[in-house]
């Protein structure tokens, strides 16, 4: 049997936002081995410019990432044990938040072809 899509059953907005905070740990993340192994910490957020933002090599909209400024969200995330909530100014991302496939990395996460 495959594995489920989303066994976890997330919304859209908590898909998005672990998909952008996934992103983030990647990019800027730094290693939290007292929140267990492989946890990451980010605490540095993109800030918009006009209707989008950048995130390494892609391009977020706006429009996709209302999750990162939602508690409600992260209060989700955390209790289903993909991320440890410091709300508003980090968030660390548990081994099992790094590994879960959102399946929104290339619908939110525009990169360019060339």
């Amino acid at each position: 049997m495959p594995p489920r899509v989303n066994p976890l059953k997330l919304n859209p907005l908590q898909l998005k936002t672990l998909t952008l905070l996934q992103e983030l740990g990647r990019l800027i993340g730094t290693p939290a081995p007292e929140e267990g192994e492989g946890a990451l910490l980010v605490n540095q957020f993109p800030h918009a410019h006009g209707n989008h933002f950048h995130m390494g090599d892609a391009v977020v909209s706006t429009a996709d990432a209302n999750g990162l400024s939602n508690p409600s969200v992260w209060v989700a995330l955390e209790r289903k044990g993909l991320i440890k909530s410091r709300f508003p100014h980090a968030a660390v991302i548990t081994l099992e938040g790094m590994g879960y496939d959102t399946g929104m990395g290339d619908k939110i996460l525009h990169r360019s072809d060339h």
